[in-house]
């Protein structure tokens, strides 16, 4: 479990307040005492995942005591909340999507964020068409960083196993092997995007945060394993809500967002933390519906035959609304 440190507790604790975050206790008593006073949540380390790293007092203030952050990098975060390893966790809709299609025991819960993905490109590489016959990095070669470049090129029409040539081995440093001209596009994921920028590497062929039509739907939304969506709805709920608070808090306060962020570790260094969170829309959770970026994704997985199973059966055995639906109308802004 992550370390608190008293100063670490009266940050988050004032920004709460400051947001007006505190949960009315008449409503937490409506809702009906904990199950479990413990969550399990994934230590991945994406700056833009802050919601669920600054949650942690937010998470106490809704009554659990046992919080713990697990590091499932030897399995991937969403076989771990399938598993049982993590309660909850926050993931992208491609590789939840693909998870729920081969029966994965997981329950799409909320969306949080939109965009962080950005694809640079050397010159002469124009659009993600003109990747046909080159090489593009990716730091990782995990379903979550790999099944988005898939769905794009096929998207276009390329084949993904044939037409693209992928670096994904660590060891060769993709993003080092983009900035000295070695490779044409790579692939960034906060702080990456920060560092080409700074350094001048390339330029963005494309933004899940700025072109259409993925903008309009969520890159990141929370998922929860089966067992305890099922067992326990009142922790699910509360669960949620914290980390929805953080959420609001990200695109409220920024900069103390970005601070808490380096102070837990998930964060070297404070200028690319502050610049991820002040650019992305964080304030997008009530405006966007959850359903329609599952839809959205699953149809396009089925299109190029990523996934099997129809979008309305994604729907139906992989995802539960009710809990963000009453959140919605509990947390107006």
């Amino acid at each position: 479990m992550m370390s608190q440190t008293r100063r670490r507790f009266l940050t988050t604790m004032s920004m709460a307040g400051a947001a007006g975050l505190a949960q009315p206790p008449q409503l937490q008593a409506a809702e009906g005492a904990l199950e479990t006073t413990t969550v399990r949540l994934a230590k991945f380390p994406g700056i833009c995942l802050a919601p669920q790293f600054i949650a942690e007092q937010l998470l106490r203030a809704e009554g659990f005591t046992d919080i713990r952050y697990v590091d499932p990098s030897q399995v991937g975060t969403v076989y771990a909340v399938a598993s049982g390893q993590v309660d909850i966790d926050s993931n992208t809709p491609w590789t939840l999507v693909r998870a729920i299609d081969t029966r994965e025991p997981i329950t799409v819960l909320a969306g949080v964020m939109v965009g962080c993905y950005e694809l640079f490109a050397k010159e002469g590489v124009r659009s993600i068409a003109d990747l046909k016959g080159r090489s593009v990095g990716v730091e990782a070669a995990g379903p979550t960083r790999m099944g988005f470049p898939f769905l794009l090129a096929a998207n276009v029409g390329l084949d993904p196993d044939n037409d693209i040539r992928w670096v994904t081995n660590p060891d060769a440093k993709p993003l080092e092997l983009f900035v000295q001209g070695k490779i044409d596009a790579f692939l960034a994921f906060p702080p990456e995007p920060q560092e080409l920028r700074a350094r001048k590497a390339g330029r963005v062929i494309f933004s899940t945060a700025a072109d259409l039509p993925w903008s309009q739907y969520f890159c990141c939304m929370l998922a929860g394993n089966q067992d305890y969506v099922r067992n326990y709805p009142v922790a699910t709920k509360r669960v949620v809500r914290a980390i929805l608070k953080a959420t609001d808090l990200c695109a409220s306060e920024p900069a103390r967002a970005a601070q808490q962020l380096v102070e837990v570790g998930l964060a070297s260094r404070y200028d690319y933390a502050l610049q991820t969170i002040s650019e992305l829309p964080y304030d997008k959770w009530r405006e966007y519906e959850p359903e329609d970026t599952i839809r959205f994704y699953a149809l396009r997985l089925h299109e190029t035959g990523f996934v099997k199973s129809s979008p309305q059966k994604i729907i139906t055995e992989g995802t539960d609304w009710r809990f963000v639906n009453e959140l919605k109308r509990e947390l107006k802004a």
